[in-house]
């Protein structure tokens, strides 16, 4: 037999010398074997350092698995807001658009969910799942329900509910109510299809590919059944939402368009800031909840805005870093004298604050203000649905103003373009 004799029982071990002794000559028997370096194993002499371990050939242990996070924005800011989830999530791979939707991007995310609800350019944050089920019927059985109730979990760790609802085409049907049933029994979440905090969306999945194949071959998309897609919603209420808003203002400029306005604008912690024609403050207090500002100034001609802006400003927490003038743009007090390094304004429009009959006049006086405030270099950067009007002025005061940027935005129903303008 091939081996050591096994010991027998009382004998003693054979000696280290005779373990020596038995390697030279299995050592003569196979030839000199080249010998070791120091480096490759054990420590050279004088070296009382560990050997350091060789781990090119270890396995790969991968880190938290990422979620798919889906992010839907106005139709117009969907480049800010890929600029945003770059510098705010550092995704490991840029967020891609979603297939079939001008709206939305996704992107792997690895970190908490919390930090996704600090983005302030995106309308509303989801975790996505998608399922290769024929009908929402299937979500019930086998792992999918389990993967629902996980992606639940993940948002209500990031922000708390109490209640949910779904929004989906049939979600009064018996699949719909079956599944709502057994969300219930999982997480104890109360079902409210009117009210629901938590919202569920489920749509139909995306067609494969674009060329109508599969990525892979095979049959032709229109014969591939796409599957559903769920999305529950991070957090109570749309990003857009926001908390610090306690006065409503009617015609105030949407939080996710005047946060895209200040990171258009450039956001540099010595900026003097100045918003004309401030209304209840949305443009300034979005510019200072995204970074610190050496000055802020909100300046509006009707006592009321101020008011408002006061107190919204103060539910932001930013109470001691913005200040809230009454005032004419076109008659500012002597303490506004500037320079500013920024300006910020969203002029009335339509009937509800303003004329179309007077918008040459707001929109002149405006860039008359800004420039008179500001110094070489100094940018303003204007909202306004008066496009044409705005067009005409900037014509006028082509030696004033050079346009760096123009960018239109969908807002329910509404137009409005963003103008970026580098003062000469």
């Amino acid at each position: 037999m091939n081996g050591p004799r096994p010991r027998r029982h009382g004998e003693s071990r054979p000696s280290r010398q005779h373990d020596r002794q038995t390697d030279r000559r299995q050592d003569s028997r196979e030839g000199t074997r080249p010998a070791r370096p120091a480096s490759a194993g054990r420590p050279a002499p004088g070296d009382d350092r560990r050997p350091r371990r060789d781990t090119r050939d270890a396995p790969h242990r991968p880190g938290p698995r990422p979620t798919r996070v889906e992010l839907t924005f106005l139709p117009g800011l969907g480049d800010v807001l890929q600029e945003e989830i770059a510098a705010t999530l550092r995704p490991e791979r840029p967020a891609q658009p979603v297939r079939g939707r001008e709206d939305a991007l996704v992107v792997e995310h690895r970190g908490p969910l919390t930090d996704v609800l600090t983005l302030r350019t995106a309308v509303a944050a989801f975790v996505s799942l998608h399922f290769d089920v024929p009908r929402p019927r299937s979500l019930t059985s086998g792992d999918h329900l389990g993967r629902i109730v996980d992606a639940v979990y993940a948002s209500l760790r990031a922000r708390g509910s109490s209640t949910f609802r779904f929004e989906a085409a049939g979600r009064d049907s018996v699949a719909f109510a079956k599944l709502a049933a057994a969300l219930t029994e999982a997480t104890g979440l109360r079902h409210d299809d009117t009210g629901g905090e938590l919202v569920l969306k489920v749509r139909r999945g995306a067609a494969r590919s674009s060329d109508g194949r599969n990525p892979g071959g095979g049959r032709p998309a229109a014969d591939v059944d796409p599957g559903w897609d769920v999305l529950v919603r991070i957090g109570p209420r749309p990003l857009s939402a926001r908390t610090w808003r306690v006065r409503d203002y009617p015609g105030a400029a949407n939080a996710t368009i005047a946060a895209a306005m200040s990171r258009l604008g450039g956001i540099h912690a010595e900026d003097r800031v100045l918003n004309l024609m401030s209304g209840s403050g949305t443009l300034l207090i979005e510019r200072l909840l995204a970074g610190p500002a050496a000055l802020a100034v909100g300046v509006d001609v009707d006592p009321d805005s101020t008011a408002m802006a006061t107190e919204n400003a103060a539910a932001a927490g930013l109470a001691r870093r913005a200040t809230w003038v009454t005032a004419d743009v076109r008659s500012l007090p002597p303490e506004l004298d500037g320079p500013f390094d920024l300006v910020l304004a969203d002029p009335p429009w339509g009937t509800l604050h303003g004329s179309h009959s007077t918008a040459v006049e707001v929109h002149t006086g405006l860039l008359h203000a800004a420039y008179d405030r500001t110094a070489p270099g100094s940018r303003l950067v204007v909202l306004t649905h008066e496009i044409a009007v705005m067009e005409k002025v900037l014509r006028d005061q082509a030696a004033r103003w050079t346009v760096r940027t123009e960018q239109r935005v969908f807002a329910k129903g509404h137009h409005p373009r963003i103008y970026v303008l580098d003062r000469t």
